[in-house]
């Protein structure tokens, strides 16, 4: 049997059990990581797993049921114990589900990749990890370490409509962190950020970003950030570097523009929004410097694929356009209840999860600033980068951030460093202090991003670029 007769195998057993609708996606995942730890390689992982997951719709109700079996009897009972959970979950009486139409296709998608990650001697990888903090422990770093990450899925999808789609998606990234320790304070800068550098690309991407040139740095910057003067407190002209502003867009957009969050349907466990679908292209969100996209098409990007996990085909859309809010990360049935006419940000994190809503590439278009503008242009205000915490409230709505470094911006030039740099905001006000933007985007990738019960790590996209606000709350202590 193709993996096209196994999931074909499972949506035909659904239809037969009684459900109107069926889908099913047969995955096989290899991945691997490895660590490494003031020049010593402290962990290697690496797995691989294949199975099919079923969605079956009875009524409103949806039943899922997933086996690690490709066998064709294993993929009928898939198919039969979806429709058997869904039409134990449709006891009451409720209006059946529509879902927007899609065009079914028969397709085939891989992203872009020049050196397969996986192909790469382990000793080239390790190699790598160990002479890059080795070197930033030789610059005065405490605790080195360094990260890279896999991943290579290959999915089949059928669905009772006539989709037959494969896709094949490789990403890979990597990362160093320098950590000193000095009397009660412990400082810590990363590259190329916290969590590293992801995208839907291969082992290039890694040997793109250098790392073993910027060790030294990070350290000296560590170490200097111990007796750096504390970011101070009160209003202020705020710049943040694109790092961070991938943060900024993530937390208090992306998972406040989730439609099933706007729709309740994650008030349990992810938390709700703070927008209404009432004010739908018409509630400002931000400035008019403020565009938000959503785009799974950017090549290389983290959040990018040919099609999500509904069979929905990836396609460009704005969320914030000019400052006022006018779309949404949407699937096939939350978009049918609220109304709207376009899905495609369904996915899942493998064969044995339900897909749901996800963040794709969610980021800003350019702005017509340099940083160098901003900064010149800034009478007195701070400059802040690298995400180094982050707390948000379940609408998404007020936040507070901390990066891992700052500086003094005074008369138009930066100043001294500053340790501990925080601020503080409630979205709409702060998006709507933004009065410079960017002209340099850089699509920054989030490996990390959970949700979901039980829960899933998502992979997504931030397009950012450095952005100015005015009168923003900083150094927020506790």
């Amino acid at each position: 049997m193709t993996h096209f007769d196994v999931a074909g195998a499972a949506v035909e057993a659904a239809l037969a059990a009684g459900a109107r609708y069926a889908d099913a996606r047969v995955m096989h995942r290899r991945s691997e990581s490895m660590s490494a730890r003031n020049g010593e390689i402290e962990d290697l992982s690496q797995a691989e797993d294949a199975g099919v997951g079923v969605r079956a719709l009875v009524g409103s109700s949806w039943g899922f049921f997933a086996l690690p079996d490709l066998g064709r009897d294993a993929a009928r009972r898939a198919g039969e114990r979806a429709t058997a959970i869904a039409r134990a979950s449709a006891t009451v009486p409720a209006p059946a589900v529509d879902l927007v139409e899609v065009e079914a296709r028969t397709d085939s998608w891989a992203s872009v990749c020049e050196v397969d990650p996986l192909g790469v001697a382990l000793s080239t990888k390790g190699d790598l990890l160990t002479g890059a903090t080795a070197e930033a422990h030789k610059g005065g770093a405490d605790i080195a370490e360094g990260i890279y990450q896999i991943w290579d899925t290959r999915k089949w999808f059928v669905s009772s409509q006539g989709h037959r789609i494969d896709q094949h998606i490789r990403e890979a990234g990597a990362g160093i962190s320098a950590t000193v320790i000095g009397d009660g304070e412990t400082q810590r800068r990363s590259y190329p950020s916290y969590r590293g550098q992801y995208g839907t690309r291969g082992w290039e991407l890694v040997d793109e970003l250098d790392l073993t040139a910027h060790a030294a740095r990070i350290a000296d910057e560590a170490r200097a950030l111990l007796t750096a003067p504390r970011c101070p407190s009160g209003e202020t002209t705020l710049i943040l570097g694109s790092e961070q502003m991938a943060l900024q867009i993530h937390e208090s957009v992306g998972h406040a523009i989730e439609l099933d969050r706007i729709l309740g349907w994650e008030a349990a466990f992810a938390g709700t929004s703070w927008l209404d679908l009432a004010k739908l292209n018409q509630l400002r969100y931000g400035s008019e410097l403020m565009n938000i996209t959503i785009d799974p098409t950017i090549p290389g990007a983290l959040g990018s694929f040919g099609y999500d996990d509904e069979g929905t085909p990836a396609a460009p859309r704005h969320a914030v356009k000019d400052g006022i809010w006018v779309g949404t990360l949407a699937g096939r049935d939350s978009a049918a209840v609220a109304g709207l006419d376009y899905a495609g940000s369904v996915r899942s994190d493998g064969w044995a999860r339900l897909p749901m809503v996800r963040m794709t590439n969610v980021g800003l278009t350019p702005g017509p600033h340099s940083l160098e503008e901003m900064i010149a242009s800034t009478a007195d205000g701070v400059l802040m980068d690298f995400n180094r915490s982050w707390s948000i409230d379940d609408k998404r709505l007020n936040f507070q951030f901390g990066c891992e470094i700052g500086w003094e911006i005074k008369d138009g030039r930066l100043g001294r460093m500053l340790r501990n740099p925080t601020y503080t905001g409630i979205g709409p006000r702060f998006w709507g202090s933004m009065d410079m933007l960017g002209s340099e985007l850089t699509a920054w990738g989030t490996p990390n991003c959970g949700k979901g019960q039980p829960g899933q790590i998502g992979h997504t996209g931030h397009p950012a670029a450095a952005a100015r606000f005015q009168n923003v709350r900083v150094g927020v202590r506790g």
